[in-house]
């Protein structure tokens, strides 16, 4: 079968499938190829939804055996169905995939299942059950990212196991080494850890969630260990081995070195782009010292007619900043240019209590040779944190000192990943301390600790 399409689309993931959504509404002739079995990419099927949805079940399980009681619930016993908490969680995602497959549907775009290969720059063959060659005048290549293996601890998906893997447990674990203290490694060792595991981090740097503002990760961190988590801080990973049911570790921190053993190591030291088998050396689609696809400020490759977003290029590795860049390329087809605002991107660790961030940190500010006046506010004084016992955290402000512009907004508390949008739209808006202080902010609520937040600096 030969076909040709106005835009091609290879990857199905948020950026792949909202570019190719947005591609047909704009009437372009679009198809998608994705090469598993269900749509939906990385973050759906073995990332961002069965991992919330474990977040949300586990801290649900762990605050009605800790708290019940306080708030006149009493239960007899409480236990945690593991078999039934991970058969939830497939459904959930069995339910959006259907979601985006319908999204396919609505909007004419064909998708087709196998691995894309460039024959040349305007063509690719597709390997499945058939004999597939498609032409289109432009691709965008959204394939994603994958984890990254430590070369001397290879994952046998068994003991040795990626965030992929670990989604996915046949059992609750008795114990767990997490090798990377990132967004990852504390979301998924908050799962665990909550239903009974014990659970060990060991982190090269000296502070988990490096990229957040510092007081934040620090604050975090605290949290953390008060719940039950174990941290190696300034710690390196020197060598390892998989047994039948176990893992060994050695690690070397304060010029010691230790022995940690467990049943289930994860290893969580990020990710990295992927697009192999694509045959990009073929068609001389150049790649940036990274081992990211070199793009220009229009997401265009070396191939002018071929754009590349989302994990395969520099930046945050983001659904949501994925699909922005998907409707930014599929717009610039069309002659329009939107620009994607990525001091306005959210990032967000959904452990308990939540981090949620946007824009500059004071210490990024300062590089900047900005002045800037920072405020803070703690959840302990937010009548809805007592209201919901969920007091831990608070919130800080960072605000330029002439103009007032609001710069960054930092949460460490319950609902910060909701929270966050009233610091995205601010700092997209580029509005100022006025603009949001004199707003009416509805009573009792969190948001009103931004307020707060922003009450309590002084401009002179």
């Amino acid at each position: 079968m030969n076909k040709h399409f106005d835009v091609i689309v290879i990857g199905s993931g948020p950026g792949g499938y909202v570019a190719a959504a947005e591609c047909a509404k704009l009437g372009f002739k679009t198809a998608c190829v994705e090469k598993y079995n269900d749509v939906g990419g990385t973050c759906l099927n073995v990332g961002c939804i069965p991992s919330k949805t474990l977040l949300h079940t586990s801290q649900m399980y762990e605050y009605i055996k800790k708290n019940g009681e306080l708030e006149g619930i009493k239960a007899e016993e409480v236990v945690c169905d593991f078999p039934k908490m991970m058969e939830r969680k497939r459904e959930v995602v069995k339910s959006l995939v259907q979601s985006v497959n319908s999204i396919f549907t609505a909007n004419k775009v064909e998708v087709i299942k196998g691995q894309a290969t460039f024959v040349d720059p305007h063509t690719i063959q597709i390997k499945n059950d058939h004999s597939i060659t498609l032409t289109a005048d432009y691709f965008i290549l959204a394939t994603g990212s994958k984890p990254i293996q430590i070369p001397f601890l290879p994952f046998d998906k068994k003991t040795i196991v990626s965030s992929t893997e670990v989604l996915s447990l046949k059992k609750i674990p008795q114990s767990m080494v997490v090798i990377g203290g990132g967004v990852i490694g504390v979301e998924l060792a908050s799962v665990y850890r909550r239903l009974g595991t014990n659970v060990t981090i060991v982190e090269m740097l000296d502070r988990i969630c490096p990229t957040m503002d510092e007081s934040i990760s620090r604050a975090l961190l605290q949290i953390l260990k008060k719940q039950g988590l174990n941290f190696h801080l300034q710690a390196k990973v020197l060598n390892g081995k998989a047994h039948n049911d176990y893992a060994i570790i050695e690690v070397e921190m304060n010029q010691k070195k230790l022995e940690l053993k467990s049943e289930i190591l994860l290893v969580a030291v990020g990710r990295k782009p992927y697009f192999e088998g694509l045959g990009l050396e073929k068609i001389n689609v150049n790649k940036t010292e990274k081992g990211t696809i070199a793009i220009n400020d229009s997401f265009q490759t070396s191939q002018r007619h071929i754009f590349a977003i989302g994990d395969l290029i520099d930046g945050p590795m983001l659904a949501h900043k994925a699909s922005d860049e998907g409707v930014a390329v599929a717009h610039l087809l069309k002659g329009k240019k939107i620009e994607v605002d990525y001091l306005a991107i959210p990032n967000v660790v959904y452990t308990h209590p939540e981090v949620a961030s946007v824009g500059l940190t004071e210490k990024q500010a300062k590089t900047f040779n900005l002045n800037v006046k920072v405020g803070q506010a703690y959840f302990k004084g937010n009548a809805r944190a007592k209201c919901i016992n969920d007091t831990d955290g608070f919130v800080k402000v960072v605000v330029e000192e002439t103009n007032h512009k609001l710069l960054g907004l930092h949460i460490l508390g319950a609902n910060a990943s909701e929270l966050i949008a009233i610091g995205v739209i601010g700092i997209k808006n580029r509005m100022n301390f006025e603009d949001i202080v004199n707003s009416s902010f509805a009573h009792p609520t969190l948001s009103e600790s931004i307020k707060d937040a922003l009450h309590t600096i002084n401009f002179k």
